[in-house]
């Protein structure tokens, strides 16, 4: 998760991985030593970053260290969303990896599993990725065949994510074959959805921006209504889910025009 013999962490990644590390021991405290021990950092590091998480709401101050909130926030944390449907994730990733091509440009949104997709792509692919997941691009920066190109913008701490109007103009000059955007919630209905406006914003412009879009979704966000729609279903032509969603939904979505493909964790 973190050493001193892995590559160093910006501020996000180092709060991703305490809210991840927290996640493991529900209910207890955990002490600052013992998080500075996991990451190898220093600890007022691990203080600093406690601070953070603690004005997010992500976890609680206690007396020489912290536990995680009990309470699920109106938009989880990075942290907290890596550790849901993991299985099903990795399968999912799998499959949009299998869709992309071997050259060409790819549009890579922010969140959770868009990051499990990049960990996906071949390590030999000659592609270019355009992307604001601050994760993702540095984990594809040590692929050397790709080409990684970061988006503009201010970056959000909760989703390590660069979203703002930059992002959208830079956005709406570039041209993509494949974009893989993200949702915090897809329904026949709605469309999708995600919980922020500058989010939503970034991820229209991206989906405009691509010959081919691609939602990965996990079931348990297939249904679901989110805050900012931005996007309809016969915008999308591929939705990739797992084998937990139900199969009334997935045949609504079916039915407004994109291909629906299950995969099994």
């Amino acid at each position: 998760m973190g050493s001193a013999d892995t590559l160093p962490m910006y501020p996000p990644q180092r709060q991703q991985a305490i809210a991840e590390f927290l996640l493991t021991v529900p209910g207890r405290d955990v002490s600052v030593a013992e998080i500075g021990r996991r990451l190898g950092v220093a600890a007022e590091t691990v203080r600093r970053d406690l601070e953070v998480l603690a004005r997010r709401g992500t976890v609680r101050r206690v007396r020489g260290g912290a536990r995680l909130v009990d309470a699920t926030p109106f938009e989880q944390a990075l942290a907290a969303r890596h550790a849901e449907q993991r299985a099903e994730k990795l399968a999912i990733a799998d499959r949009v990896a299998a869709e992309l091509p071997a050259d060409g440009v790819i549009m890579l949104d922010s969140g959770s599993l868009t990051f499990s997709c990049a960990q996906a792509m071949a390590r030999d692919s000659g592609a270019a990725v355009v992307t604001n997941n601050l994760p993702a691009a540095q984990y594809l920066a040590q692929a050397t065949t790709l080409t990684v190109l970061t988006l503009p913008g201010l970056i959000r701490g909760l989703t390590s994510a660069a979203v703002d109007a930059a992002t959208s103009r830079r956005l709406e000059t570039l041209a993509a074959d494949v974009a893989i955007i993200g949702v915090n919630g897809l329904t026949a209905s709605r469309g999708l959805t995600t919980t922020n406006p500058e989010e939503a914003a970034v991820k229209r412009a991206m989906l405009l921006s691509a010959r081919r879009r691609i939602v990965p979704v996990i079931s348990g966000k297939v249904g679901r209504d989110s805050f900012c729609a931005f996007g309809t279903l016969n915008e999308v032509d591929l939705i990739i889910t797992d084998s937990g969603a139900d199969r009334e939904l997935l045949a609504e979505l079916t039915a407004a025009g994109p291909e629906v493909i299950i995969v099994e964790p």
